[in-house]
């Protein structure tokens, strides 16, 4: 696999450098040197959110630092969560005076290191309250859902929960809003090509020319089955039934759609999937917001698609349209 880097030494400090100077409204600090905030910080007396995880991912997680979205982020090592310096660092930068929501992917490391952090910001009297994204339906049962890894639908928990600490709730308000936005997410996907880490001289996994993996993770965590690509409607059916299935929307109802590139798959596959899944939501009588089409949260270039779908109420659907902006996402 070709890449247009420097030293894989080096790799992740350039890409910090280089998103820090395309986009002035992120700067790059801390203690760490690993942590991205924002250049004009949020009011004081608002609730900061802060989140972190391995580089590999972009947008996510540095991406999504901005009004309306996240204050700041730690950034780890490619697919290695941020080192708990880091991690403080981004609580520190988060903090405006009424305590920090941590809101991350539910990720062994990131848990580490986020735990230890919050322990060292109390020395410093910030508050902070924790909420894990649990989307992913492939990486365990509905009766073990906190289990679940964080995926594709961490990035509309940031726009919901950015969005009511704009709108100046306390933060346990906040998390509570934050915890409801995951409770109404569930995200499947599907890989057909693996990525290779800048500093290993393999792919992260192997898989046959003709084959596809379904459920797998962003790391390349195991999926559910592997079997020869299928046709885009028939992966976009069963994405829908295993979403429904653990969802249980009804009729009636209105969700907010995100069909998301891992990496490397064109924006016109994304769109072929999208076009199944909206007849499918129609033929259930289920309504969405305007979806989001393409690459959100990637796997370096690992070739695959997820899906994610928040069921919305009045709350969750006033929060993710109210105005916000980051250098991938705008709203309003």
């Amino acid at each position: 696999m070709k890449k247009l880097i420097n030293a894989p030494a080096d790799y992740v400090n350039e890409i910090l450098d280089g998103l820090t100077s395309a986009h002035p409204g992120l700067v790059l600090g801390g203690e760490s040197g690993r942590c991205i905030s924002r250049r004009e910080p949020a009011l004081q007396g608002r609730v900061g959110i802060a989140t972190g995880g391995g580089s590999g991912h972009l947008p996510l997680f540095t991406g999504y630092v901005g009004p309306g979205f996240a204050d700041a982020c730690a950034i780890g090592n490619v697919f290695e969560g941020p080192n708990a310096q880091s991690c403080l660092d981004a609580i520190r930068a988060a903090d405006h005076g009424t305590g920090v929501l941590c809101l991350y992917g539910n990720y062994g490391g990131d848990r580490m290191n986020f735990d230890l952090a919050i322990e060292m910001a109390g020395m410093d009297d910030i508050a902070c309250e924790t909420v894990l994204g649990t989307d992913d339906v492939a990486s365990a049962g509905a009766d073990e859902a906190a289990k679940r890894r964080g995926v594709a639908g961490i990035v509309l928990l940031y726009k919901a929960a950015g969005a009511a600490a704009a709108e100046g709730r306390d933060l346990a308000a906040v998390a509570a809003l934050a915890q409801k936005a995951n409770g109404a997410t569930r995200s499947i996907g599907v890989a057909l090509a693996p990525c290779r880490v800048p500093t290993a001289s393999a792919p992260n996994f192997d898989i046959g020319e003709d084959e596809m993996e379904f459920g797998m993770g962003i790391h390349g965590e195991p999926g559910i089955w592997r079997a020869p690509i299928a046709p885009a409607d028939k992966v976009a059916d069963e994405m829908v039934d295993r979403l429904f299935a653990d969802l249980k929307p009804g009729r009636g109802d209105r969700v907010m759609p995100l069909v998301n590139g891992l990496g490397a798959t064109p924006l016109e596959e994304l769109f072929i999937l999208w076009r199944r899944v909206e007849r499918r939501l129609k033929d259930a009588g289920i309504s969405h917001a305007a979806p989001l089409v393409g690459n959100f949260v990637t796997s370096m270039e690992m070739a695959g698609a997820s899906l994610s779908l928040m069921v919305l109420d009045g709350e969750l659907e006033a929060l993710i349209s109210a105005p916000a902006s980051c250098p991938f996402w705008r709203v309003g």
